[in-house]
């Protein structure tokens, strides 16, 4: 039996990049993983149909974060598929980074980057907290340069990305009492889709990358994803309310 057998799981942004690994790797330990997705539905029964080959057990829900009453339509369409099974993992994923810099960004940018990586993970926690059963887990994937101003040309995305610790650390306290623990998680540079233009086909750009681990190597999803699947599972049921570095040692 896998670590996670009888868990049910939900990762916001599950059909690509870090939260494709973090839903594919709770399958694998046993969650039934609902895998959300924005707007491509193909790359998200794509997620669920690895699972499934896998012998795991997993759904896709579709509900664009950002929008009014967006927390309340994906729990809404979650309880549809998981009926009353409820939640035991709920993995605060999806996020968007801004495409202007600090000089040139306007409100409405501004003001979608936290709708979806700020506001978004407050009210699914929120609305969440009532299905998550105790001794549940909240897992909200952050950025190591919410600890480090490395690249100033994404001020706005590390600010969200900033009050999502602080929300962490707080929301660890609000529901400790049930035995359910909130941990951050801090990605560096990963090889991912939203990076692929800037970091693939460029030997330059990787190279640059790489040499800001300490271990010399651009990151991948699984490297997120088992941090992920350690948080989720009992051996971390003593650790919460904390921020984990998983840049590789970008940082240190």
């Amino acid at each position: 039996m896998g670590a996670l057998t009888g868990k049910t799981a939900l990762v916001t942004g599950g059909s690509r990049g870090i939260g494709r690994g973090i839903a594919e790797r709770l399958g694998r330990d046993g969650a039934r993983v609902a895998v959300h997705y924005g707007t491509n539905e193909a790359a998200a029964k794509e997620t669920v149909a690895t699972i499934e080959a896998a012998g795991g057990e997993a759904f896709a829900i579709g509900q664009e974060l950002g929008t009014e009453g967006d927390a309340a339509a994906l729990w809404e369409r979650f309880d549809e598929r998981a009926g009353a099974d409820g939640l035991d993992i709920l993995v605060n994923n999806a996020g968007i980074a801004a495409s202007q810099p600090f000089a040139t960004i306007d409100e409405a940018e501004y003001d979608r980057v936290f709708a979806v990586n700020t506001k978004a993970p407050f009210f699914l926690a929120q609305r969440g907290a009532e299905r998550l059963r105790d001794g549940g887990r909240i897992i909200n994937v952050s950025t190591g340069l919410s600890q480090a101003a490395m690249m100033p040309e994404l001020i706005a995305y590390a600010m969200s990305k900033s009050a999502l610790d602080t929300f962490t650390r707080y929301l660890s306290k609000v529901l400790g009492g049930r035995g359910i623990t909130v941990n951050a998680v801090a990605p560096g540079i990963v090889d991912t889709d939203i990076n692929a233009a800037w970091l693939r086909g460029d030997d330059e750009a990787w190279a640059g990358a790489a040499a800001l681990s300490t271990l010399g190597r651009v990151g991948e999803p699984a490297d997120i994803a088992d941090v992920v699947a350690f948080l989720a599972s009992h051996d971390a049921r003593w650790i919460t309310g904390q921020w984990i570095d998983a840049t590789g040692g970008s940082i240190a």
